[in-house]
């Protein structure tokens, strides 16, 4: 059950940041609106998962596939370009996070 929430407060992570870039500094209404709304259910989510989870593992979890997410959706939605070594810097990100779920006691399994 923790990863489940886990997943969810990175999808309401990556929605909130995404609708951060689109409320261009809180000058946009709607957008701005869905960045509180988001930001504040990936929290309370995350805080969910911390009553289990290590903060560590949960964090790196949370904000490592939360930035690679987010890259994505930069590159998909806002025709932002990712040069050769931003790409390979988030290959070592999901390697690390990949590495904590499958080797690391620390994490739940």
């Amino acid at each position: 059950m923790p990863w489940i929430l886990l997943a969810a407060a990175i999808f309401f992570e990556t929605i909130g940041t995404t609708a951060l870039k689109a409320s261009d500094g809180f000058t946009r209404l709607g957008p701005s609106a869905v960045v509180v709304v988001a930001y504040g259910v990936s929290f309370w989510l995350l805080a969910l998962v911390l009553r289990v989870m290590p903060v560590g593992i949960a964090y790196a979890v949370w904000s490592g596939l939360g930035i690679c997410l987010i890259a994505a959706i930069g590159y998909l939605a806002f025709n932002q370009r990712l040069d050769l070594p931003a790409v390979l810097g988030m290959g070592l990100i999901i390697a690390g996070i990949l590495v904590i779920n499958l080797f690391s006691n620390a994490a739940p399994h």
